[in-house]
């Protein structure tokens, strides 16, 4: 079967030339090539997978500086409940060597003179790399991050050179972050949280009076859809540049379908959540299911993750 193809990202086997624990249960990781040189620039927000095996990749945030441009840091949660990625992680050391593809981002940082951060456990990794960015920028900032116990909050000492920009609230200590206090509708200030479901859900609601625009966030896991009436339903995809039309049937997704066609289409997570598989839409109405795009983004329908979502009439025309 011929194959098309696509153009694909960066993606090569690089060295872990520190491991290093951060917090309780999460260590950080920081990647080089093995033979040295420069490794593609990213901006804060942006992550990358890290290829574990053949089939087992996961993504993670970077969380360093922009301006190291010879290494990548990420920092990890060992989740022992979970399907077993940041296990593997974990048994990296030194020396050790993985593959790693990227970086992409959809969790971009929007110029603005304020901010306002929001960090829930493992997701101030993103958040990092923001503050030290914005701040280099001599933007107005602030970061409230709450945890399960002060040793448990990763990076912590190393928040402690912004003083009392930085509000550190660990659970067992202070209880719960106060949203409702923290999040009162701000002129000129842009909010970006990332964390749990719990808080991100939270973190919407409270932000719903907030002008439009105003919050940015970013999901470690697929958040709830509500299925479309009377379940989902076939529907013919047209290949605009491959010259094909595939019918997708109600329990095979878009990229599992372009896939069996033989038309090469990259994908990671396949639940929604990375964004690696995100693809022009040239006419047709989609139904989002993702948990990448924002809710402007969705409504524009110029682009689709075509993992999860799908077709809400009879006929995609797509940009693959």
């Amino acid at each position: 079967m011929t194959v098309d193809t696509v153009v694909r990202e960066f993606e090569a086997d690089l060295v872990v030339r520190k491991a290093e624990q951060v917090a309780d249960g999460v260590v950080a990781l920081t990647l080089g090539r093995p033979g040295g040189g420069t490794l593609p620039g990213w901006t804060p927000g942006a992550h990358i997978d890290l290829i574990l095996d053949d089939d087992f990749t996961r993504q993670y945030s970077l969380c360093g500086h922009t301006g190291d441009t010879d290494a990548w840091r990420v920092a990890v949660l060992h989740a022992p409940d979970s399907r077993g990625g940041s296990t593997r992680v974990h048994q990296l050391g030194e020396g050790s060597t993985v593959r790693a593809r990227g970086p992409r981002n959809h969790f971009p940082v929007v110029s603005s003179k304020r901010y306002l951060f929001v960090g829930g456990g493992i997701g101030i990794t993103p958040l990092l790399a923001m503050i030290y960015e914005v701040d280099a920028a001599g933007a107005d900032w602030e970061l409230h991050y709450g945890g399960r116990q002060r040793r448990s909050m990763a990076f912590a000492d190393e928040l402690a050179r912004f003083g009392d920009r930085v509000h550190l609230v660990p659970e067992d200590e202070l209880g719960r972050l106060d949203l409702a206090a923290i999040l009162r509708p701000r002129a000129g200030t842009l909010v970006y949280a990332c964390g749990p479901e719990g808080l991100l859900s939270a973190v919407e609601q409270l932000c719903a009076p907030w002008p439009p625009g105003s919050l940015h966030l970013e999901r470690f896991s697929a958040r709830a859809t509500e299925p479309e009436p009377g379940g989902d339903s076939s529907f013919e995809v047209v290949l605009q540049h491959s010259g094909r039309t595939v019918t997708v049937p109600p329990d095979r997704s878009i990229f599992e379908t372009v896939r069996a066609a033989g038309v090469s289409v990259l994908g990671s997570c396949l639940e929604g959540i990375c964004g690696t598989c995100e693809t022009e839409v040239v006419d047709g109405e989609v139904d989002h299911r993702d948990s990448v795009l924002d809710e402007d983004e969705r409504a524009a329908g110029e682009v689709m993750m075509i993992c999860v979502s799908r077709c809400r009439g009879a006929r995609l025309t797509l940009a693959l």
